[in-house]
């Protein structure tokens, strides 16, 4: 047991530069400032947090070089690490390998079933399961997909694929695109062709993000779904109006939440970041695992032991009221329920929400059989690959 006073030692492994940098800078600064108002208040059970900050420059094999210096070297308590679903996976196992305790703060294509990760992004039941039906209501059954080309674009569309197929419509295209592609001239011919009701939109990066420009350049005007734009990258601000006009996005948070908790988190984050260029659901996210590791830690009578931790997690009521309003770790899978708002972005890029859903569940990972209550098969499941007790 460590002694009172002590530092509680946090590991963030985030993309500072790179591709990515653009969505996940923010990230750090959360954590950051969440690691501030803690110490200001008296640390978690009186010990200081101490952070100790790598950049993994949007690059895998950095995310295990790192993963393996924080566990080994640096010996932290907790790690929250990574932005793709390529850099989880690249560092999933080390954390396995040395039982280490990593929070993955990011939306995500689902189905991780580890007892070591604790989720705190939003998953395809939360996101795909109201946009999708709500998209085909309003504008028809032809769905087209264009999504990166690995784990998180390729599981992202299956989810997409069955339930279009549930609800009685049509995939009239799907494609997938290599990361740092920045041309898509075939692709809009090849959506213009199809003619789809509207097109999901699944890019990640910063070369991918070129598509939204040169289809508004080649008057592709069909409506967009997201899971991932604008409550990432804020594309919305980054991009002229109107090459973003109507898509809709379902987020756990974006800045644009205009409730009072949302504000005082704006307020508090601008504060100490004055030159931060938005506010995305990772960051609130970031802040908010911070907040529900505190919590667990001071309830788990000031131990950092996972198996301590996890503990707690299976009572169920490790919650928190933050900027996205109340959230609460699932103990099945330790991921975390969302309220998700459907953002739409206007000719002029402002955002308006036609609708909310409020405390939508994980609870595709449950249902599907993995309960890490009972066991830790350290796997990721799809829809098509279940966890064995669902076969």
């Amino acid at each position: 047991m460590a002694q009172d006073g002590e530092p509680i030692k946090v590991g963030v492994l985030e993309d500072q530069s790179g591709d990515f940098a653009a969505a996940t800078m923010v990230k750090v600064h959360a954590i950051e400032l969440a690691a501030e108002e803690i110490n200001a208040a008296g640390g978690i059970g009186g010990r200081p947090i101490e952070l100790v900050v790598y950049d993994t420059q949007s690059d895998n094999t950095r995310y295990q070089e790192f993963m393996r210096r924080v566990l080994q070297r640096d010996k932290v308590d907790v790690v929250f690490a990574g932005f793709s679903s390529a850099s989880r996976e690249a560092y999933r196992p080390i954390v396995n390998q040395f039982d280490g305790f990593a929070f993955y703060n990011n939306q995500y294509e689902g189905g991780v079933c580890d007892a070591n990760m604790v989720v705190t992004g939003a998953v395809p039941e939360q996101q795909f399961s109201t946009l999708i039906p709500w998209m085909m209501e309003e504008y028809g059954p032809n769905v087209y997909t264009i999504a990166a080309d690995y784990n998180f674009g390729q599981i992202s569309a299956e989810w997409v694929r069955n339930i279009v197929a549930e609800n009685g419509g049509k995939m009239v295209g799907e494609e997938f695109i290599p990361l740092g592609v920045s041309q898509f001239s075939q692709t809009i011919q090849n959506i213009q062709t199809a003619k789809p009701d509207f097109v999901v939109t699944l890019l990640v990066g910063t070369a991918q993000a070129s598509y939204y420009e040169q289809a508004a350049s080649a008057n592709v005007s069909l409506p967009m779904a997201s899971s991932v734009n604008v409550g990432q990258g804020y594309e919305h601000k980054r991009f002229t109006p109107p090459s973003l006009a109507n898509m809709f996005v379902t987020t756990n948070y974006i800045e644009e939440v205009d409730s009072p908790e949302s504000a005082d988190f704006i307020q508090r984050f601008k504060a100490k970041f004055p030159d931060e260029p938005y506010i995305n659901q990772e960051a609130a996210n970031s802040y908010i695992a911070l907040n529900l590791y505190k919590q667990m830690v001071e309830r788990a009578d000031g131990s950092t032991d996972r198996e301590d931790l996890r503990k707690i997690i299976a009572e169920g009521d490790v919650c928190f009221d933050g900027p996205s309003g109340n959230v609460c770790l699932d103990p099945k899978s330790q991921h975390m329920s969302h309220t998700i708002y459907l953002a739409k972005v206007e000719e002029d890029h402002s955002i308006t929400f036609p609708t909310v859903w409020e405390d939508i569940k994980p609870y595709w990972l449950g249902e599907a059989g993995c309960d890490l209550t009972q066991n830790d098969p350290s796997e990721q499941y799809t829809p098509s690959n279940p966890p064995p007790a669902a076969n």
